[in-house]
């Protein structure tokens, strides 16, 4: 019986297909729930405001569906351990509230309370707490000591939450009144992890600033990753986005001479991040459910006088480093950036240029990637191909909010999940 013969022949023929239909998908075993990361960002800096006797509460929106959540606390850049007196995560409904009767209480080890050594990391106890993809959570953190400067990711693109210092512990608070003061940073929070029986995997967006998302407009969600997590979420298709994006962020740890103009008080270039080399099982393969990588870093490198060659080597080693998880891993082409005078702190010219071409030609080529996602193409000033297209352009260096859509709206979304395995909602 062809389709079309099913569809005309009348109520007792589609009431028996409805039937059939039925019967097949309750046969059909439900897939067990696994534990995906659907949020996270990666820390890179030491915060200069301390917290005393504080609440902190973050703000970060989960990328799939799912029945529990957990969290994951870093102190990665912290000079001494930290304790967290009390936790709770909840449904945000606007600024710092959250919906009624949503805020649970986090635990650990079932303890209530958790110290994080330095440089250290812990993982939660699961939560039970249904969450859709693309809904804003908020994490509370309470910090009973004293000058406590945290761990922190400088600007997430999103509004957070703090008290003033000795408001204590208000982590239970849904309010949201005690929290008067706003901050971009994120503080401690790493990574949430969501419990899905529906969930195919996670994408890591592993890069700079173009990744984390510089000339974006704050809480307006503007990144490519951005852009790609809600085309992802209307496909249905369950697959997380986790954006690692760190901006001024290199591959390379080893790098030439730092760049000095012709005047003697011209300052150098230093690495300014942990490296791409040495962070990525930090951020990108500790966390769950991964079945991804997007490697989007160079730039900060051929400005610091990287050569292809050097490029190359470092790339390599990551896509055997990811690889070696069964993890796939997709590269992205360099995009331009407008060459600058020598004696500022981001100096390019036409040698860096030629080194940037060179590298995608390879990346495009010959690089042992899983797929490439060619964003040099994509926002590139079709008379000068060196240049970005005015309409993308912020910055000479950063695309804007309109490059940003079109990056994110030119990944082939069948990269991560062929279509005959997506399950439905």
């Amino acid at each position: 019986m062809t389709r079309r013969t099913l569809l005309l022949g009348g109520p007792s023929t589609l009431l028996l297909a409805l039937l059939l239909a039925s019967n097949i998908s309750a046969l059909q075993p439900r897939a067990p729930a696994q534990w995906v990361t659907a949020w996270g960002t990666s820390q890179h800096a030491l915060g200069g405001t301390a917290l005393s006797n504080a609440t902190v509460r973050m703000v970060a929106r989960v990328t799939i569906q799912g029945e529990a959540v957990r969290i994951r606390l870093d102190n990665s850049y912290g000079i001494g351990p930290v304790t967290i007196g009390k936790a709770h995560i909840g449904w945000r409904r606007t600024g710092a509230t959250i919906f009624p009767g949503s805020n649970q209480e986090v635990t650990f080890k079932g303890a209530p309370d958790v110290t994080i050594s330095a440089g250290g990391s812990v993982v939660s106890d699961p939560v039970r707490l249904k969450v859709l993809a693309r809904q804003d959570l908020a994490v509370s953190l309470y910090i009973p000591a004293a000058g406590v400067l945290p761990s922190q990711h400088v600007n997430t693109g999103v509004t957070s939450y703090t008290t003033p210092n000795s408001a204590g512990n208000v982590t239970a608070d849904e309010t949201g009144t005690p929290f008067s003061n706003t901050t971009a940073a994120g503080l401690w929070l790493k990574s949430i992890d969501v419990l899905s029986s529906e969930a195919m995997g996670a994408v890591v967006a592993f890069g700079d600033s173009i990744t984390d998302g510089a000339c974006a407009s704050r809480d307006g969600y503007e990144r490519w990753s951005d852009w790609l997590a809600l085309r992802l979420d209307l496909e249905r298709r369950h697959i997380a986005v986790v954006n690692e994006g760190i901006g001024g962020n290199t591959l390379l740890a080893k790098l030439p001479e730092p760049y000095r103009a012709a005047t003697a008080t011209a300052a150098a270039i230093p690495n300014s991040t942990t490296p791409g080399l040495e962070r990525l099982d930090r951020d990108a393969l500790s966390h769950s459910g991964v079945t991804h990588a997007i490697l989007f870093l160079g730039t900060n490198d051929l400005r610091r006088s990287a050569t292809a060659d050097m490029l190359r080597e470092g790339m390599l080693d990551v896509i055997k480093r990811v690889k070696a998880r069964g993890i796939k891993i997709l590269g992205v082409t360099a995009i331009p950036r407008h060459n600058t005078a020598p004696d500022v702190t981001s100096p390019w010219d036409s040698v860096k240029t030629k080194r940037r071409n060179e590298l995608n030609e390879w990346i495009r080529t010959k690089a042992p990637f899983d797929a490439v996602l060619d964003f040099d193409a994509v926002v590139r000033h079709a008379a000068n191909p060196d240049l970005i297209n005015p309409v993308f352009d912020c910055d000479g260096v950063h695309p804007t909010p309109r490059g940003y859509y079109e990056m994110g709206q030119a990944v082939q979304l069948d990269l991560f999940a062929r279509p005959g395995l997506i399950r439905s909602r």
